[in-house]
């Protein structure tokens, strides 16, 4: 079968290869994919600028939806047939605190999909039946293949970080992962909502306009401070939420941020820092890291699909077969697209 494969350690190296086509044992569950959204970071996995750890070679794509084909001996609860949106956890030890403790995003021995083990980008994918979730009916795959991205947002902004009614809100980019954060914030009550982006964002700038976001503002052509600093009592935001994972910005949110606020940290980086958090103790601010999520936190987000609460129209960009997968990654990368999804289940 076909399947997007990184083979190499150079920028530009993934192509479409074959593939043998998976297997399932006992007790795994195969699903046929039918939409995987296209992520930031396979995009710095083609580039070669990721700092986290990957196997070679790779079949890339960790957000994805699709119809069971076959259930091992051991299954009980699936059936082919059934729609289901899958998590990235494809392995965890279960016999760690953090597993037994239902943390099992933090189990040291966690292998995710399309980094440590082969993910979405093909035909199928083996996966455990605990980290399978029904799609609800009315929820097509192309948007039960984003639970992922939204569910990050969910846990950072939901499960991690206080939010009270009327907080104001700033959310450094305006990726994916932003626009998430930005629909779970207002879904939590926030006041304000302020979306800062770059002069590569004006059209993502645009759909958090549309979605919701009170102020959006190009940080290369304008002040945030200022806008931050004319709303409310001036003293600032209450949290700033960074998603981009660039050293600068957290230094710019611990500019924004109120005395006694919160900053929550989603995006990766592996720029050092090159400034001091003085600035951290004096305001008494409360850092906040945020990774993955977990089996409630899925299925809370399909319900918010399924009831209209979170929007992807205005997200997903362009649907992509999986021989245009370039022209996908493209259109993230250059900005056009909030979101690219493959539709995998076409090519054979």
């Amino acid at each position: 079968m076909k399947a997007l494969v990184k083979f190499g350690r150079r920028d530009g190296d993934v192509e479409i290869q074959e593939i043998p086509e998976s297997e399932i044992g006992p007790d795994q569950v195969l699903i046929e994919v039918k939409a995987a959204g296209v992520c930031g970071s396979d995009l710095h996995m083609w580039r070669e600028h990721h700092s986290w750890k990957i196997k070679l070679p790779l079949v890339l794509g960790h957000e994805f939806s699709g119809v069971v084909v076959d259930v091992g001996k051991r299954v009980n609860g699936f059936k082919p047939g059934d729609r289901v949106a899958c998590e990235t956890a494809a392995s965890v030890c279960q016999q760690c605190v953090y597993c037994l403790s239902g943390n099992y995003n933090l189990c040291p021995h966690r292998l995710g999909y399309g980094a440590l083990v082969d993910g979405a980008f093909t035909r199928y994918v083996a996966a455990r039946p605990q980290i399978l979730h029904r799609i609800p009916a009315n929820v097509p795959f192309e948007h039960a293949a984003l639970t992922e991205p939204i569910c990050v947002a969910y846990n950072a902004l939901v499960e991690k970080t206080a939010i009270n009614p009327g907080d104001t809100v700033v959310i450094q980019g305006p990726g994916p992962i932003g626009i998430m954060a930005l629909q779970v914030a207002r879904l939590r009550g926030a006041g304000a909502l302020i979306v800062l982006g770059t002069n590569a964002d004006t059209e993502r700038l645009a759909v958090a306009a549309e979605l919701g976001a009170h102020h959006t503002l190009n940080v290369q052509q304008n002040d945030p401070a200022a806008l931050i600093r004319s709303l409310g009592d001036g003293f600032g935001a209450d949290l700033v939420v960074d998603c981009t994972g660039i050293s600068k910005a957290l230094q710019q949110s611990l500019e924004l941020v109120r005395p006694n606020g919160r900053i929550t940290k989603i995006g990766w980086g592996p720029q050092p820092l090159d400034f001091n958090l003085d600035p951290l103790v004096g305001k008494a601010v409360t850092l906040q890291g945020s990774f993955s999520h977990t089996y409630p936190t899925w299925e809370r987000v399909l319900g918010l699909l399924s009831t209209g609460q979170i929007n992807l129209k205005p997200v997903i960009g362009g649907i992509y077969p999986l021989s245009q997968w370039q022209e996908a990654f493209l259109a993230m990368e250059n900005g056009s697209n909030v979101k690219s999804v493959l539709a995998t289940e076409n090519e054979v």
